[in-house]
């Protein structure tokens, strides 16, 4: 499985070191609140221009915010390798953000809230590389595990199976040993962690045991 640690959790005033310190890991993610679209506020394109000069790893930009089509060529620029966008936030305008971060030659997800049915993702699925669910609500670290995450990733993955789609179905929220062994057997192929990984004095080891659960 791959992980992805969350950088929601990370210091960042040491950034090189933290940067250092998780460099076994395939992914980065990038959690981007506007304090609109979720209650905080954090980081923008400007941390993942930062944490570019540290890291070649695949860098994952997960926009929880009201307006993602006016940032995206930015984050591109900063370095993003893929931009996950909200179903709850675009409505109408979804087909058009995902062409459009396509056009940018980036791959493309598409993330839904824990409340929102997940059949509602299936007019997107043929277009898209990535589905991101949320196990937590959106908005802060270090929250529980919502177990009604786990009939989304299923559905997900019966449905790919089923209509011969590639998409990666990425998991984000209170995932640790044994929320991440749930997700891998319901069939996610991406977790994103940020206290199991943070909060341990050996990282690469905390990233080693969650890629082999």
């Amino acid at each position: 499985m791959i992980v992805a640690p969350s950088f929601l959790t990370a210091d960042l005033s040491q950034l090189e070191s933290e940067i250092l310190s998780i460099s076994s890991a395939k992914w980065l993610h990038f959690d981007v609140m506007d304090g609109q679209f979720v209650p905080n506020k954090t980081y923008d394109y400007q941390l993942v221009s930062e944490v570019k000069k540290y890291s070649n790893q695949f860098f994952d930009c997960h926009l929880m915010v009201d307006n993602p089509l006016s940032d995206i060529y930015r984050y591109v620029k900063a370095g993003a390798n893929s931009i996950t966008v909200h179903l709850e936030a675009l409505g109408l305008a979804t087909k058009v953000a995902i062409e459009s971060i396509k056009n940018l030659g980036i791959k493309v997800g598409l993330s839904i809230k824990p409340m929102t049915k997940v059949e509602e993702l299936i007019p997107y699925l043929n277009d898209i590389d990535l589905v991101l669910i949320m196990s937590v609500e959106p908005g802060k670290g270090g929250q529980k595990f919502m177990e009604d995450a786990l009939d989304k990733i299923s559905f997900l993955n019966q449905y790919r199976k089923e209509h011969n789609l590639n998409y990666l179905i990425e998991v984000d929220g209170g995932i640790n040993l044994s929320t991440g062994k749930l997700v891998s057997l319901a069939g996610a192929d991406v977790v994103v962690a940020g206290s199991f990984i943070f909060n341990r004095s050996n990282r690469q080891e905390a990233i080693s045991e969650l890629e082999n659960v």
